[in-house]
């Protein structure tokens, strides 16, 4: 250490440390201090605790002491360099006689890491897959994640009131959401239902409170819970249905069986004609019997196919050459009950990864429908229409210009057991719905009376 003293009022210093790291063997650490005559202190360092770092600090020196000299300096500064960053210290010595104590406490905030947290947290934000924004009192929206994004379709949201376009409603949920509440908003956007679950969380920054509001849309579980539960439902049905049909419908063939011998018996005996007649009233209910038995164990059996569909199996098909095929099969019908048909493909090169066969099978079930609508009606037409919409899903729409369909039915129509017409099942639309949610995708109706309506499948 050299020190050099002016006047007896300043001093300056240069010092050499040599010390242990955790990268090189010895790190060497000149320091350059500097004291006025009013205790003024200033210090210099380079590499005080890694490679490539350096400091500076400013403070005031107290001294004191009799037996036992001792200097007290506190001091604020920066460091820069490797890192970048405020620092606190404080030098303490002590003296007696020849011996000496020289320390320093040293605490720096790294104003790099600082950045490297607010970046890494901003990277999770914006790649979480729920929807994420925080507003303040006003409604400015302070921070908006990708997939909010992407949800509702805005490339910027600086306010919650630019949400009116998408909703009203979920913009007035918005403003009025309290602190961990969650709450469950509807939105029709265009074609495709959306069910939107939402958790608020209020939290404090710098003395403004900020609403945290995560939005996610639930609509596919809900409907794959709905399916399951239906299916649950039809299984247990239908089991116990068929165990209590097969013994009757045995037990009704062996007593007819049984009653046609003994019947021959008797007549073989001229027997009298009320014998006869008895004989034939048990036949004829026996019968009947025998039918209703035998009809409902084919409805059931009809029911367990919402139970039974196979698994998709994934390809990259053309969906002109899916509306060529249905086109070819339908085209016979339609023109008998001169309905006409219309197909729409934007682009023309599009394509589709699914289950050829059973999205033709919910094609045609949609078609049937259509057609079974429009017979008899002046100018009917039946429109097929594939387009990839503003989230980038494929899309087909099949639409014709029929009766339509009240909105008190609209919400049953995917129920299983539901039907309106006259000789249906009720398993088509629901059979199409289980179909599509296994393809990951959704079905959905709307429409006008006497105008149109159209069903849309989302992939």
């Amino acid at each position: 250490m050299l020190e050099i003293n002016a006047a007896a009022q300043t001093k300056s210093g240069v010092e050499s440390y040599h010390s242990l790291s955790r990268n090189e063997a010895y790190v060497w650490m000149p320091v350059l201090n500097y004291t006025g005559k009013h205790g003024f202190y200033g210090e210099a360092r380079y590499n005080y605790e890694e490679l490539q770092t350096g400091s500076l600090y400013a403070g005031k020196n107290f001294t004191g002491g009799k037996k036992i000299n001792y200097s007290i300096t506190p001091m604020l500064g920066v460091v820069f360099g490797k890192y970048n960053g405020g620092s606190a210290a404080m030098n303490v010595d002590f003296e007696y006689e020849r011996i000496f104590f020289s320390g320093q406490l040293q605490y720096t905030v790294n104003k790099e890491n600082k950045e490297e947290n607010f970046f890494y947290l901003q990277s999770i934000i914006q790649h979480i897959g729920i929807s994420l924004i925080a507003y303040d009192k006003t409604g400015r929206v302070e921070l908006v994640n990708n997939a909010t994004k992407k949800l509702f379709q805005l490339r910027n949201i600086n306010h919650i009131e630019a949400l009116n376009s998408f909703s009203a409603e979920l913009v007035q949920k918005l403003v009025t959401i309290k602190h961990n509440e969650n709450t469950l908003v509807k939105v029709v956007d265009k074609d495709e239902i959306l069910q939107l679950a939402i958790y608020a969380t209020e939290f404090k920054v710098s003395n403004k409170s900020i609403m945290l509001v995560s939005i996610k849309n639930i609509q596919n579980e809900l409907e794959e819970k709905e399916m399951e539960s239906w299916q649950k439902l039809i299984s247990v049905l239908t089991h116990e249905i068929m165990n209590s049909i097969a013994p009757i419908s045995s037990l009704s063939n062996t007593i007819s069986t049984i009653l046609s011998d003994l019947k021959n018996s008797t007549l073989a005996n001229q027997g009298n004609a009320d014998e006869q007649e008895a004989f034939e009233d048990i036949d004829m209910a026996l019968s009947t019997i025998s039918k209703r038995t035998e009809g409902l164990m084919h409805f059931v059996n009809t029911y367990r196919n919402l139970t039974k569909i196979p698994q998709p199996n994934f390809s990259i098909f053309s969906v002109a050459q899916l509306f060529k095929e249905i086109k070819l099969l339908m085209s016979e019908e339609a023109v008998e009950k001169n309905i006409a048909c219309q197909i729409i493909i934007e682009p023309d090169t599009l394509e589709l990864s699914a289950d050829e066969r059973l999205i033709q099978q919910v094609l045609i079930n949609l078609l049937k429908n259509a057609i079974y609508a429009n017979e008899g009606r002046p100018n009917a037409k039946i429109m097929l229409k594939a387009y990839i919409n503003k989230r980038g899903r494929v899309v087909i729409e099949v639409t014709d210009n029929g009766p339509g369909i009240l909105p008190d039915v609209l919400d049953k129509i995917f129920i299983p057991f539901f039907t309106t017409k006259t000789t249906g099942s009720g398993i088509g639309l629901s059979l199409s719905k289980q179909i599509m949610r296994m393809h990951g995708g959704n079905i959905s109706v709307t429409s006008i009376p006497e105008e149109e309506t159209k069903f849309t499948l989302t992939f």
